[in-house]
């Protein structure tokens, strides 16, 4: 099993050698492989793709542990209460009022200027169920905090996590959101059918 050299000066980190060979146990346990390089970035939208499935985050956590990398996400700020409010932020929480949902785009992008390090995990369809059309958030978001991209891809067939690419969004939505899509349209989610299907022009 081949876990990629980290850039500890470059990327966010998160565990230890104890919680690293945890992870490193279950993925040969589930028999998946990662496949790609990390870039040197330490400010990344990760966008995570087809999600179909809650097996997706099942196979996706060992890895985080093995790598060592912390993955901020997105969660309701009144989860951040004692005790559990140091652990939520160990392990990446971001906390957003859902009351003023048209500013989230607002609030992890100033997350993301007042870290030096930081990563954003985000899953586009935002469901496991089949979506006629993406949520453009994450586009948003990388575009103002002036982030790249990076897609990360479940390939269920082959099991397989898959670093397909980075992309800089250049601010036109629709152009940007069509080619993310086109290049996560080679993979396959656990649930096929639950995928948003990609059209050629």
């Amino acid at each position: 099993m081949h876990i990629p050299k980290m850039f500890a000066e470059e990327v966010p980190r998160m565990g230890n050698g104890v919680t690293a060979a945890i992870g490193l146990f279950l993925v040969k346990l589930m028999g998946w492989r990662f496949e790609g390089e990390f870039p040197k970035e330490k400010k990344l939208m990760v966008a995570l793709a087809p999600h179909t499935s809650n097996w997706d985050f099942i196979v996706a956590m060992p890895f985080i542990l093995a790598l060592k990398v912390k993955v901020s996400y997105m969660m309701k700020k009144e989860a951040f209460i004692w005790p559990f409010k140091s652990l939520f932020v160990w392990l990446g929480g971001i906390p957003i009022d859902r009351k003023a949902p048209t500013n989230v785009v607002q609030q992890v992008t100033s997350a993301f200027k007042e870290n030096d390090k930081m990563w954003v995990a985000i899953t586009p369809e935002g469901t496991r169920k089949r979506v006629a059309k993406w949520q453009s958030g994450f586009l948003r978001i990388a575009y103002l905090a002036n982030v790249p991209i990076m897609l990360v891809a479940w390939d269920f067939p082959n099991k397989c996590i898959c670093l397909d690419s980075l992309y800089q969004p250049t601010g036109n939505l629709e152009a940007d959101m069509r080619e993310i899509q086109r290049r996560f349209s080679k993979y396959q989610g656990c649930h096929p059918q639950n995928q948003t299907p990609f059209i050629e022009d």
